[in-house]
C-alpha cells in the first residue's frame, strides 16, 4: 500500500475559478498562466482545468512546445519570451507568442528567419522594475519591432506590482496605468495589464483600468495575491493536500516532540504523527499553533516539522488516531491560511510540492 499521503487536483474549482475571471473582467480575453508546471497542479492538468481559457501562458519553452504535443491548438504567451537566438524558429514552428522585454530579443528577431508570422507582447516597465521598457523608452521600442516583417500583432503590456493593494504607499496601480498611458500614448494595439490582482480588483478601477487581455494566475488555483481571503471573491480551491494520522504518542507535563524539542507539553497531551513532511514540500519553518484538520476538526501543528513527518494536536479530538484523515490544505482549509501562519505565500506551497507526492484528480465536493 503507498504512503497515505495525496494532492487532489479538483478540475471543477479550476473551470469554476476561470469563470471568475471572466466575470470579473467582462469583455476581456484571458490567458490561463500555467507556469511552473500549472502552479505544481500539472501542465496537462492545467490545458484541462483551464480548457475555455482564450490562451495559456508561462514561461518554459519546452512546455510551450509540449502544450502543441498535447493538443492545445489556441494561442500560447511565452511570459519572459524566448532566452536565445536557437529559440527563435520555435515561435513560428509552434505557432508561439512572445514577451519582448529587451533590446537584446528585439535584435534577436530582427536576425531570425521565421516559417509564418509571429504575435509579440511588448512589456513596459510602469514602475515594477524587473523586466520591460521604461515608458520613455516604449515608444522607440515599439517602433523597432514594428518594423520587423514577420511580426503580426503587438500587445502592449505590463505588470502590476501591488494589484493585491490598490493604495499601496509607494506604487498605486493606478499610478502604474497613468505610466504606462502615458509610454503607450498614440500606439495602436490589443492591451494586457491585469494579473489576478488587477482582475479581482477590476470593479474599483473599472474607470481606469482597461484590458483587452487579462493574465490570472494565482487566482484560477484558488488562491489570492493578498488582501482578501480566495472565498470572499468566489474562488474555490484546486488543490488539496491530504494524509492520515500514522501514530498517536500520549505525552505528560514537562514532555518535549519533535526535533531541538521545541515544544513542551504543559499537561497530557495525545499527538498524532501525520504522514507529511518537509520533504513532500509541506514548510519546514511552519511554527507551532499553524493550522491543520483532523476527521473534519481544526487542530493545530506541534513541534517541528520534520522530512517526513509532522506532529498534531488530538488532545480535543478523542476518537482521532490511527487512519483520521488529515487536510493539510485545501477543501476545508484554504492555502492562503496555512501560507500566512508560515510566513510564506500559497504560491510557495503549491509550486514546492515534491515529486513523491501522489496525485490524483477529484471533484471538490467529495472532499468537502
Amino acid at each position: 500500500m503507498p504512503r497515505p499521503l495525496r494532492a487532489t487536483i479538483h478540475l471543477d474549482s479550476m473551470q469554476h475559478n476561470l469563470a471568475r475571471v471572466r466575470e470579473c473582467t467582462p469583455g476581456a480575453k484571458v490567458w490561463g498562466v500555467v507556469k511552473a508546471n500549472a502552479y505544481g497542479h500539472g501542465l496537462e492538468r492545467g490545458m484541462r482545468g483551464f480548457a475555455g481559457a482564450d490562451g495559456l501562458a508561462l514561461i518554459e519553452t519546452e512546455n510551450a512546445v509540449r502544450l502543441r504535443e498535447l493538443g492545445w491548438t489556441r494561442p500560447v504567451l511565452l511570459l519572459e519570451g524566448i532566452f536565445d537566438a536557437s529559440d527563435a524558429p520555435l515561435l513560428s514552428k509552434y505557432n508561439l507568442n512572445s514577451a519582448v522585454h529587451c533590446l537584446e530579443q528585439i535584435a534577436i528577431l530582427e536576425q531570425a528567419s521565421f516559417e509564418r508570422p509571429i504575435d509579440a507582447h511588448l512589456k513596459m516597465n510602469t514602475g515594477m522594475n524587473r523586466l520591460g521598457f521604461r515608458p520613455d523608452q516604449f515608444q522607440a521600442a515599439w517602433r523597432r519591432l514594428r518594423a520587423i516583417p514577420a511580426v503580426r500583432e503587438i500587445t502592449l503590456m505590463t505588470h502590476f506590482a501591488n494589484a493585491d493593494e490598490l493604495e499601496h504607499p509607494r506604487l498605486t496601480v493606478r499610478e502604474q496605468v497613468r505610466r504606462f498611458c502615458t509610454g503607450a500614448d498614440g500606439i495602436d494595439g490589443p492591451r494586457s495589464l491585469s494579473n489576478s490582482g488587477g482582475v479581482l480588483h477590476q470593479a474599483e478601477l473599472d474607470a481606469e483600468l482597461s484590458n483587452d487581455w487579462v493574465r490570472p494566475g494565482i487566482m484560477l488555483y484558488g488562491g489570492t495575491p493578498g488582501g482578501k481571503a480566495a472565498a470572499d471573491f468566489g474562488l474555490l480551491p484546486t488543490m488539496t493536500l491530504s494524509s492520515e494520522i500514522i501514530g498517536v504518542q500520549e505525552i505528560v507535563a514537562g514532555d518535549n516532540v519533535g526535533y531541538g524539542s521545541r515544544f513542551q507539553a504543559e499537561g497530557p497531551m495525545r499527538i498524532g504523527v501525520v504522514a507529511c513532511g518537509y520533504a513532500d514540500g509541506y514548510p519546514r519553518h511552519a511554527p507551532h499553533g499553524g493550522p491543520v484538520v483532523v476527521d473534519g476538526l481544526r487542530s493545530t501543528l506541534v513541534g517541528r516539522v520534520s522530512m517526513d513527518m509532522l506532529t498534531v494536536d488530538l488532545t480535543h479530538i478523542p476518537n482521532a488516531g490511527v487512519g483520521s484523515k488529515v487536510v493539510l490544505w485545501g477543501a476545508g482549509l484554504p492555502i492562503d491560511e496555512v501560507a500566512n501562519a508560515a510566513g510564506t505565500i500559497g504560491y510557495e506551497l503549491m509550486c514546492a510540492l515534491a515529486p513523491r507526492v501522489q496525485v490524483a484528480e477529484g471533484e471538490l465536493a467529495a472532499h468537502g
